[in-house]
């Protein structure tokens, strides 16, 4: 079997077998396939997509390419959350607390932040102490006894998505969405949750800007977890606007306590309930309503802040910071970002605001670079406000006095302020499940 004549075929836009697939996959991992042949398939799939039997099968080859976590010892159903990434997406430290005050086991694999995204991982790592790091045997334990447990992904995971990714992110191929599905999913798969719930974000702040792109890529992503025998489903959620008030590591960190104290954003606060309460169906916890409404009373009565505080103490963090979030350490230097006009935001660009915060050093441009778990951005006004010149827009943080007016700046590009107000965009667009989508009211 020859790599040219794989490529040929799908330049023409014919279906790869599994027998093909498989050399393919198998072959790039070992080294057999050069980077140059691989990056002629990847740009051969850019154009020509694959079916869904084909991304099916890509997608449990680069499961299966490395280790293959086996959660049977976790007592329960194990539900994991995936979202596709944006700014101020601090969900999974609410929704994995929600769902596990409600009897659900989540033992989950976070990725760190690059660009203009942030990662789970960092801002966990802002809690002084926190481990996120831990063995398989000491991992199954913290789920065990308490219903969670978020760590970094380490080990021998989906070894072919790691050199797909790193090929695909230097040939222009990273917009595919059978292979972000697959990407996506691969690691999905190989993490062993019996359900998956996918939080497909939308807009100017995530990977998909389109809403149409993001429902393809929904619908694609369930089809190969149901596809592999795990119950999945997908929400469609708006990122045309930063999540809640808070974007950097610490700061998101302290809006989720507050989230789970039952003060958070009424933005952040509404996805995450909708988020967890799908977790709680996927697992058979009920019908939707019940599962709404279990989920709303743990935030109600302070049982999921308490999975939080398990969590951390479990990990090695220090639970002070999370019982008075005032302990968190502070950045040295603080701005105000003052409005230069009178009218309505009309629209936030979410990746330059993202970016912004990168530029006070909440982010990473590449893997090495180090962060400053106190540096970011609180947001005093949002799309929909009414402002006044003179009014706070939003707050900047950080120790470095130099990369203020850049970030301010770099802000003030990412507002459109004008006369009139604008349509108020819906948070949830719509739930992708294998028998269709349930459009959002």
């Amino acid at each position: 079997m020859r790599m040219y004549d794989l490529i040929s075929k799908k330049r023409n836009g014919e279906a790869l077998s599994r027998e093909e697939m498989t050399h393919l996959i198998e072959g790039y991992v070992r080294g057999e396939i050069p980077d140059y042949q691989m990056s002629a398939f990847l740009m051969a799939v850019y154009f020509q997509g694959m079916t869904k039997e084909e991304t099916a099968i890509m997608t449990q080859l680069v499961a299966g390419s490395g280790d293959m976590v086996d959660l049977s010892s976790i007592e329960g159903i194990k539900v994991d959350k995936h979202s596709t990434g944006g700014v101020g997406d601090k969900t999974t430290l609410i929704v994995a607390p929600l769902a596990a005050a409600c009897g659900v086991k989540v033992a989950k694999m976070s990725g760190r932040g690059l660009g203009h995204t942030g990662g789970t991982v960092d801002k966990l790592e802002s809690i002084p102490g926190m481990r996120v790091s831990l063995e398989r045997d000491e991992f199954f334990d913290v789920v065990n006894s308490t219903g969670l447990c978020v760590i970094g992904q380490s080990g021998n995971l989906t070894p072919a998505d790691k050199k797909l990714y790193a090929l695909r992110d230097v040939t222009a191929t990273v917009e595919s969405i059978p292979l972000i599905a697959v990407s996506i999913m691969g690691k999905k798969l190989a993490a062993g949750s019996d359900c998956i719930l996918l939080d497909v974000k939308t807009g100017s702040g995530a990977f998909m800007n389109t809403l149409e792109d993001s429902l393809a890529l929904a619908q694609e992503m369930v089809s190969i977890g149901e596809s592999a025998g795990k119950k999945t489903a997908a929400l469609i959620t708006n990122m045309d606007i930063p999540l809640g008030n808070n974007i950097g590591n610490s700061l998101e960190v302290i809006e989720a306590v507050e989230t789970l104290q039952n003060r958070g954003p009424e933005d952040l606060t509404k996805v995450c309930i909708h988020l967890a309460a799908n977790m709680l169906y996927l697992a058979g916890i009920g019908d939707m309503e019940t599962c709404l409404a279990k989920v709303k009373e743990s935030l109600e009565n302070g049982t999921a802040l308490q999975k939080l505080l398990e969590m951390v103490e479990a990990q090695g963090g220090d639970i002070n910071v999370i019982k008075d979030v005032s302990k968190f350490e502070k950045a040295s230097v603080v701005k105000e970002v003052i409005s230069p006009c009178d009218g309505y935001i009309t629209f936030m660009n979410t990746k330059e605001c993202g970016i912004a915060s990168c530029i006070l050093g909440a982010g990473r441009e590449t893997k090495d670079d180090e962060i400053d778990y106190s540096a970011g951005i609180v947001l005093k006004k949002k799309t929909g406000d009414k402002v006044t010149k003179g009014d706070v827009l939003a707050v900047l943080y950080g120790n470095k006095e130099e990369k203020m007016q850049p970030a301010e700046k770099q802000f003030l590009s990412a507002l459109k302020i004008e006369p009139h107000p604008s349509v108020k965009e819906k948070l949830i667009y719509a739930r992708v499940t294998i028998d269709g989508v349930e459009w959002a009211d």
